[in-house]
């Protein structure tokens, strides 16, 4: 399950990336609103965990704005804010919860979990021209025939789904699918691609899964 913290406080944010990769989290951390959002807006998340008051944009407009798109993934509020109104209107602004700081990373911990229990993220299907991907099941078909993925396979083909129409840069790949940082030898995505079209069976006339060169790939509907 993946996570996106919006944090301006180094202390802050590497407490908290440290805290829940440990409890098998996969992290990713921003340190203003507008990188935030487009890091939001890559839908690649099951939940934000966000600080009201960061540079850029603000917690209430980012969540604003991703809202828009992502109605039902879960939004925590982790502020310094702390009065009953302020509450109120994180909350109104389409926050799902509301904790205040300083806070025990124990109680951050079950509210997470209360909001990602049964998420509605992970029962969907994400479909790509005759392709559907079945993330409750983990199973993937193509015209009704399934197809064996490996785990990293899966991963991959459902980040590229969700980001569809979308050109998906290699750096943002390698950091999404296989949750490292770095920016060289991303060539093993390519190794990855291409198995994922033979077992796809991607003839000529199904380009779904296009090659952005010297960028990365996109899934397009063809």
């Amino acid at each position: 399950m993946r996570i996106l913290v919006v944090e301006d406080e180094p202390g802050i944010s590497n407490f908290l990336k440290q805290g829940l990769e440990e409890e098998s989290f996969a992290v990713d951390v921003a340190e203003n609103g507008k990188l935030g959002l487009e890091l939001a807006l890559s839908g690649n998340y099951d939940l934000l965990l966000l600080d009201w008051m960061v540079p850029g944009i603000s917690g209430i407009e980012l969540t604003r704005q991703f809202r828009k798109f992502y109605p039902h993934v879960p939004i925590i509020f982790l502020t310094a804010k702390d009065t009953l109104d302020e509450t109120v209107f994180g909350l109104q602004s389409g926050a799902n919860d509301y904790i205040k700081k300083p806070f025990h990373f124990e109680e951050l911990l079950v509210r997470i979990r209360v909001q990602t229990r049964g998420s509605a993220k992970s029962a969907e299907k994400l479909i790509l021209g005759p392709i559907v991907l079945d993330k409750e099941k983990h199973q993937v078909f193509k015209r009704e025939k399934e197809i064996a993925l490996t785990q990293k396979e899966f991963a991959l083909l459902e980040y590229l789904i969700r980001n569809k129409n979308k050109v998906c840069r290699r750096t943002r790949i390698i950091e999404s699918v296989w949750d490292i940082h770095f920016d060289y030898n991303t060539g093993v995505i390519d190794v990855f691609i291409n198995s994922l079209r033979k077992k796809l069976q991607l003839h000529k006339g199904e380009d779904y899964i296009q090659t952005i060169r010297g960028v990365g790939y996109m899934a397009k509907e063809g």
